[in-house]
């Protein structure tokens, strides 16, 4: 495997993001135009594209939410590369990446019927907490949040 770090501008990056978000569509149902809107990806500077064999397999994201605070966005792995620890290896990027500019903490949303997904941030250490901004109030989200 191979990991990029890059940003949004990313052709293999906005291709995956293309497929996660047909993916939410169809999970999140009527409820997809809410959450939809704090999924754009146009200019998050810190991006990871994860290749096999040349091929871009997994992506995920962070962008700065507070001076020590990153919220990580876009984690998607595609359904050919699933089940080999491409999500928890980028979460692990991820968090050194942030570290090294800085910052404290971690946080994220994912839905509450996203097992999958659920495993692998609980896996690598991160907590729940209460919904946050934007989920205040969202019963299929669900917040996690950790130290870095």
């Amino acid at each position: 495997m191979n990991i990029l770090r890059t940003d949004s501008s990313n052709t293999d990056f906005q291709n995956l993001v293309q497929l996660l978000d047909a993916d939410l569509a169809e999970r999140n149902g009527d409820d997809d135009a809410f959450f939809s809107q704090f999924n754009h990806i146009d200019m998050i500077g810190n991006c990871l594209v994860a290749y096999k064999d040349d091929n871009p397999a997994a992506c995920g994201a962070f962008k700065k939410l507070s001076d020590d605070t990153v919220e990580i966005k876009r984690m998607y792995t595609h359904p050919d590369f699933r089940k080999q620890g491409l999500a928890t290896t980028l979460v692990q990027e991820l968090e050194i990446w942030a570290k090294e500019n800085g910052f404290q903490k971690a946080v994220l949303e994912t839905s509450a019927d996203q097992n999958a997904a659920l495993s692998v941030y609980e896996k690598s250490g991160f907590y729940r907490i209460p919904n946050y901004g934007p989920y205040i109030g969202i019963d299929k989200s669900v917040c996690y949040e950790k130290i870095l």
